[in-house]
């Protein structure tokens, strides 16, 4: 089935209707409907210029939705599989948890390295097996609640990371505050506020003067395109910049601290996120700047033991050699084109999650069970 679309005119009437997007805000990179039968996702690779609102009614289409990039980040991801598993529910015939593990499979087939897809996934497995034998519209509504619960949950995930994160910058440094970001961890990329947005928007909500500097990210845009959006929405100072100019800001003294968000963080504290990333932390301890982390803790997989153990996602070859539909490059050139990197623990000053702010090697003694 074709997804139905939605032009986001008017803010005040998103395609979700009367109801209060749990995002807290006026946008929101994904929403059940008030009856679970919809999935709204906002098309991010229309972003900045276009604000349109895909509606899914199938698992299918929740994991196109995250196979194509129309949502994006790691805790995002996976409230778009829990609301992608809540639209299998709906669907189920028959075997259930046959119809269940087969939803599950398909989204976690989507993309590998963020570990918050898996972990929704099994989360609303977990919950399809315990009540299985239950009426077709009770186990639907409870799935559905699951869904929603997960979203809260990383909602306010990101208002604690908030807190936590400005805290301990602030504790570090005070006056005025230059910082660096790269990609987007913000609300587009989670339930709402974001993981190193949040920080950013923690230290605004603490009263203190920040300045953002925003690397392009290459070779998707999602600084260019989402990070500078939100920021500016926002009303937060914010600056663009080419990925190639980090290394002179720092030499130059315009960044006192770099914060980014994580899509999967092993066990030993390596921590995987969007491509580049591995070098600005280098930049940054050449210049003793500070590298902090910012997820929450679905993001922490402890059954992961080294940055070299987490499956790296590559990418269609098209996102690096166009940009829209202009082709940059020579047609038939090869081209590698890995979506995340790997940073090593010793090169992270702290992660920051709604549970704790921990040196890198403190998470391999947190108890496995506390995944749950």
């Amino acid at each position: 089935m074709s997804p139905s679309r939605f032009l986001f005119h008017d803010v005040d009437v998103p395609p979700w209707k009367e109801q209060a997007p749990l995002s807290g805000a006026a946008y929101s990179a994904v929403e059940l409907s008030a009856d679970g039968d919809e999935l709204f996702v906002l098309d991010q690779r229309r972003l900045p210029h276009e604000e349109i609102y895909i509606t899914y009614v199938e698992v299918g289409g929740a994991a196109e939705s995250i196979r194509d990039m129309v949502v994006r980040g790691a805790p995002a991801i996976g409230i778009t599989a829990a609301y992608g598993m809540a639209l299998a529910s709906r669907a189920a015939e028959g075997d259930y948890l046959r119809a269940m593990r087969a939803a599950g499979e398909q989204l976690i087939a989507t993309r590998p390295t963020a570990v918050n897809l898996a972990w929704a996934v099994h989360r609303c497995l977990a919950l399809a097996e315990e009540h299985a034998a239950e009426p077709r519209e009770l186990r639907s509504a409870q799935m559905a609640e699951l869904a929603r619960e997960i979203h809260r949950e990383d909602v306010a995930a990101c208002k604690e990371i908030g807190r936590l994160g400005a805290e301990r910058i602030l504790s570090d440094r005070k006056g005025e505050l230059r910082l660096l970001t790269h990609c987007n961890a913000g609300a587009l990329a989670t339930g709402g506020y974001g993981t190193a947005l949040g920080v950013v928007r923690g230290i605004v909500e603490a009263g203190v003067t920040v300045h953002v500097t925003a690397c392009e990210t290459r070779p998707y845009l999602q600084g260019a395109r989402l990070t500078a959006w939100e920021l500016h929405k926002d009303g937060i100072d914010v600056r663009l910049i080419s990925d190639s100019m980090v290394a002179h800001c720092m030499q130059r003294g315009l960044v006192q601290a770099v914060v980014v968000g994580a899509d999967r963080i092993a066990k030993n504290g390596d921590v995987a996120n969007k491509i580049g990333t591995y070098g600005i932390a280098c930049l940054a301890k050449h210049h003793a700047i500070p590298f902090y982390v910012a997820a929450p803790w679905s993001t922490v997989d402890l059954a992961t033991a080294r940055g070299a153990d987490i499956v790296i996602e590559e990418r269609r070859r098209e996102e690096l050699t166009h940009i829209g539909d202009r082709e940059l490059a020579p047609a038939g050139v090869g081209v590698f084109n890995p979506a995340f990197d790997v940073t090593p623990a010793e090169l992270v000053t702290a992660i920051i999650t709604e549970r704790g702010v921990f040196d890198p090697p403190a998470l391999g003694r947190q108890p496995a069970s506390s995944m749950a």
